[in-house]
């Protein structure tokens, strides 16, 4: 039976993936990719040769019910994003969604994603947090910097480089400046960077620092000292 393989791709170092990964891209009939002239920069570093489409936010409605097609004409077919874990803040939600409703089987390999590293790195608690991606740009923005503001767990944000000052802003006006926080900047590439402090502190370097690259914000939760919840985590 047909199967459709969720691949992670690396986020940066293009040696971070998995051999099944790379013999699955191979022997699959088809890859849907999120930009094909990205895949096929790490499908020729392996020397994959295989067939690519284009799969992503602005045609996936148009393309689901031919790559359903394709499934329950008994052929394989892989999906990969730009760099990480698909549906992970990228296509992939709906054709899973789809394949879950028509009962072909769905496979996801473990691998790249950012959010996992920059949580582990930045030194803030990871027994108990909350991935909320991207914040909404307009609507609802304000509403969900509020019940963030009284979240308790370490939370962690995906921003751009245009937005990262203004998100840090405004997570200081709802959280206070003294909030503490990491910001990392380009996990697993050639420029990553780790930056630690409040919130404060953050907005002030990257007012000074001109930020570049994709960021992973990780912010402690209400009320929680990261020196105090490692302390509770030893004892318990």
């Amino acid at each position: 039976m047909a199967k459709l393989y969720i691949i992670p791709t690396p986020i940066g170092n293009l040696e971070d993936i998995t051999f099944r990964a790379i013999r699955l891209l191979n022997e699959v009939d088809l890859i849907l990719a999120e930009d094909t002239r990205t895949s096929s920069v790490l499908l020729k570093h392996y020397q994959i040769e295989n067939r690519l489409q284009s799969y992503h936010k602005f045609n996936e409605h148009k393309v689901v019910s031919y790559i359903m097609d394709r499934l329950h004409a008994g052929q394989d077919i892989a999906l990969i994003s730009d760099a990480g874990t698909p549906g992970i803040s990228d296509p992939g939600f709906l054709i899973i969604r789809e394949c879950v409703r028509e009962g072909i089987e769905v496979e996801c390999l473990p691998g790249a994603t950012a959010f996992v590293p920059a949580l582990v790195v930045s030194g803030i608690p990871s027994d108990r947090f909350c991935f909320e991606g991207f914040l909404p740009q307009k609507k609802g923005r304000m509403t969900r910097l509020k019940e963030l503001a009284e979240e308790d767990r370490t939370m962690i944000i995906y921003e751009s480089p245009y937005r990262i000052i203004k998100t840090l802003t405004q997570l200081a006006e709802y959280m206070g400046e003294s909030r503490k926080a990491v910001v990392c900047r380009e996990i697993s590439k050639k420029f990553e960077e780790i930056q630690r402090g409040t919130l404060k502190e953050l907005i002030s370097h990257f007012v000074i620092n001109e930020p570049r690259g994709e960021f992973v914000i990780v912010v402690t939760g209400k009320d929680k000292d990261s020196t105090t919840i490692q302390e509770e985590t030893e004892t318990n």
